[in-house]
């Protein structure tokens, strides 16, 4: 059988091609300059933690759908009331995913690949967060989307065919690039072909992923499709 020809990149944001946690970090860190490094990481995973209950709870359809951003306050109100933080840093402190930064080889390695591939960032933000992330991170795409547009969040599968409907082809001439095996199970089961970037932070593959492609980097990665 002939190999699908990939003619479309589709990039997940958070964690693949920003810094979340550090960004994360850094604010909580603004807010709270007294904290050592133990106290940071506790209330990273207070955050962390909120989020990904919460976006689990409305995939589920426990929950209705909340845009990131609203999410993102409501985990700063609880770091905040954790390190007896203020109330007027809790705003800043919601607005940190607007200010994450790229990882070395992100734009660059976006650029590189812009010159073959239409690319579609595919994120979990909400539109105006993504569009500001976006700017402060020097992203450039041909076309940036939000699990807003489908009411819920990845890995629920009517996120994937956003992509798969503004590129107008078959879902397996797509490649999902991600940092997260989570994120790219869930492009598999709407049939897109997957590639697994390694980032510091993420969800490594477990050994039954049968991803087609695992890349270093965004550079290693632009190297691995060159076949394709």
């Amino acid at each position: 059988m002939a190999v699908p020809v990939v003619e479309a990149l589709v990039f997940d944001v958070l964690g693949t091609l920003v810094d979340e946690p550090a960004g994360i970090r850094a604010a909580i860190g603004e807010a709270a300059p007294d904290l050592d490094g133990l106290g940071l990481e506790a209330l990273l995973g207070i955050w962390q933690r909120h989020i990904a209950h919460e976006q689990e709870r409305i995939v589920a359809g426990e929950r209705p759908f909340t845009p990131s951003a609203a999410l993102d306050r409501e985990a700063a109100v609880l770091v905040a009331e954790a390190a007896g933080i203020g109330d007027g840093a809790v705003e800043r402190l919601a607005g940190a995913g607007r200010r994450l930064r790229p990882w070395p080889d992100t734009v660059a390695g976006l650029a590189r690949l812009a010159e073959r591939f239409p690319i579609i960032g595919l994120s979990n933000a909400d539109r105006p967060t993504l569009l500001r992330l976006n700017a402060h991170a020097g992203l450039r795409w041909h076309q940036a989307l939000s699990a807003e547009e489908a009411g819920t969040y990845k890995p629920a599968p009517e996120v994937y065919r956003l992509a798969v409907e503004a590129a107008g082809v078959a879902p397996e001439r797509l490649l999902m690039v991600a940092a997260h095996a989570w994120d790219l199970r869930g492009a598999q089961a709407v049939g897109m072909r997957t590639a697994y970037v390694a980032r510091p932070v993420g969800d490594p593959p477990a050994p039954q992923d049968g991803f087609d492609l695992r890349a270093d980097g965004l550079d290693d990665l632009a190297g691995r499709l060159e076949p394709f």
